[in-house]
């Protein structure tokens, strides 16, 4: 089985253009994320996702530097730009993440996985999000190519298109749903990156940590910002983007409420 990792990445973003390009102690936040990520144990490929625009030119010329490998495909039907890059790169097991969540953490993402593999008789997809307990910017979803490639062939809407996951929450009759969780809730921290007062924690975090642990965790981090508990509230009143419609977005409640 191979286990690849697809990071969705695009400089496009509307809130914070740029987002995943800005630095901190002179390497860009994506750097830092794909260095974070090659320390996933159980993962045996990485790749970036990102679009056809010229915009992202650049995006595709960092991750040449680093000798990461990438893929180029639709800016707006994200779900296809996944597909293909699966596809392409012969994924037998995909571990979505995305490059708004600079500090996601590496042995987090190998107990989803590890999850995942203990319990595929039982699940067809494992996220984090039905019952959140980690940090926001902290988890994955991991699922097998064929349920990628069933909700690719038959996702019609304009919600289900614009991102990876929807079509197979929107179908629980379809695919069996599993949720890691921990065992102290977590959610009320804030690490992923959408606007300026998310990248000024993030900048602040990675600052206090990195030059004498480059492989700091989330412990680190909370360990950080217990020491540190007004940094908190930096960022504690963004909310994240949701691009999908009202109608949908209260349809994917229900299906969490369901579970």
């Amino acid at each position: 089985m191979k286990k690849v990792i697809i990071v969705q990445a695009r400089t496009g973003s509307t809130r914070l253009p740029g987002k995943i390009l800005k630095k901190v102690l002179g390497r860009t936040l994506l750097e830092c994320q794909i260095e974070r990520l090659k320390r996933i144990s159980l993962a045996d490929d990485l790749v970036i996702a990102t679009t056809t625009k010229k915009a992202d030119n650049q995006i595709v010329d960092l991750v040449k530097n680093l000798g990461v490998k990438y893929y180029r495909g639709s800016e707006e039907d994200v779900l296809s730009r996944y597909y293909e890059a699966a596809k392409k790169n012969n994924a037998d097991l995909i571990i979505r993440i995305t490059s708004d969540s600079p500090l996601n953490d590496p042995e987090i993402i190998d107990y989803i996985i590890k999850f995942y593999l203990d319990n595929q008789s039982k699940f067809d997809f494992v996220t984090v999000k039905l019952k959140k307990t980690l940090p926001s910017g902290v988890g994955a979803e991991v699922f097998p190519f064929h349920v990628l490639e069933q909700a690719h062939f038959n996702a019609r809407t304009q919600p289900e298109r614009e991102h990876v996951s929807p079509y197979i929450y929107l179908n629980p009759q379809i695919f069996r749903i599993g949720n890691f969780e921990i065992d102290q809730d977590l959610s009320l921290h804030r690490w992923s990156l959408d606007e300026q007062d998310d990248f000024i924690l993030i900048e602040k975090i990675i600052t206090a940590l990195y030059s004498d642990n480059p492989n700091f965790g989330m412990k680190d981090c909370l360990d950080l910002l217990q020491m540190n508990p007004e940094w908190i509230n930096i960022n504690a009143h963004v909310k994240p983007k949701n691009t999908v419609s009202e109608l949908w977005k209260n349809k994917m409640k229900n299906i969490f409420k369901q579970h």
